[in-house]
């Protein structure tokens, strides 16, 4: 049963909600900005209001398999793994939906999601890494590396379990390789700026 949960995590992560939130008002954002269907370029393309809105849905994608798993098994070591798995592969849904054969997402908000369940404590410091880089720097990319780079180190810092600091290690670094466009032209000084954007 308990290899149910992450496939489950894995099949919701994958759910392309923004996709589906641009197709509700005839845009397919994967045609235009960055052709990412992650809520940075749902926001560029479609306003902030359904950017956010793709934002929480897929923050959610990353929180509710963790939840299940908490609520349906017994505490223990094994549901410790099962839930770091699950988290795990919900952003791997995002990043390779089987519904978009397998091209997705950078992971973030999903990721987002889980690291939330694991320690809000450690989401809280890592998003005031992310707004303060991304309003120093102008990126957004820069914002997401830091901030999902940081993850491991405040969970070690608050105590967490070694399960779970090697799952958000691991989901960390799925973040930097799907970023691995936006370090190139971060290298090369070709990253689109959101402050210029923004003008």
């Amino acid at each position: 049963m308990q290899i149910l949960f992450p496939v489950i995590g894995y099949l919701l992560g994958s759910i392309p909600f923004g996709l589906v939130i641009g197709k509700m008002v005839g845009a397919d954002v994967r045609q235009e900005g960055s052709r990412n269907i992650g809520a940075t370029n749902v926001s560029r393309v479609l306003g902030k209001k359904l950017g956010f809105l793709t934002l929480v849905c897929d923050c959610l994608k990353g929180f509710i398999p963790m939840a299940l798993v908490s609520y349906v098994l017994p505490e223990s070591e094994s549901r410790e793994m099962v839930m770091a798995i699950t988290g795990v592969m919900a952003v791997v849904g995002h990043m390779f939906p089987i519904y978009l054969k397998f091209k997705g997402g950078k992971g973030v908000a999903t990721g987002l999601g889980v690291f939330f369940y694991l320690s809000p404590v450690a989401i809280v410091l890592s998003l005031v890494v992310f707004v303060a880089s991304v309003a120093l720097s102008g990126f957004v990319s820069v914002g997401s590396l830091l901030a999902s780079g940081l993850i491991p180190f405040w969970l070690y810092f608050l105590g967490a379990s070694k399960t779970t600091i090697l799952a958000a290690f691991l989901v960390a670094l799925l973040i930097w390789i799907k970023h691995h466009e936006n370090i190139g032209r971060l290298l090369q000084g070709k990253e689109k700026s959101w402050k210029k954007a923004k003008q």
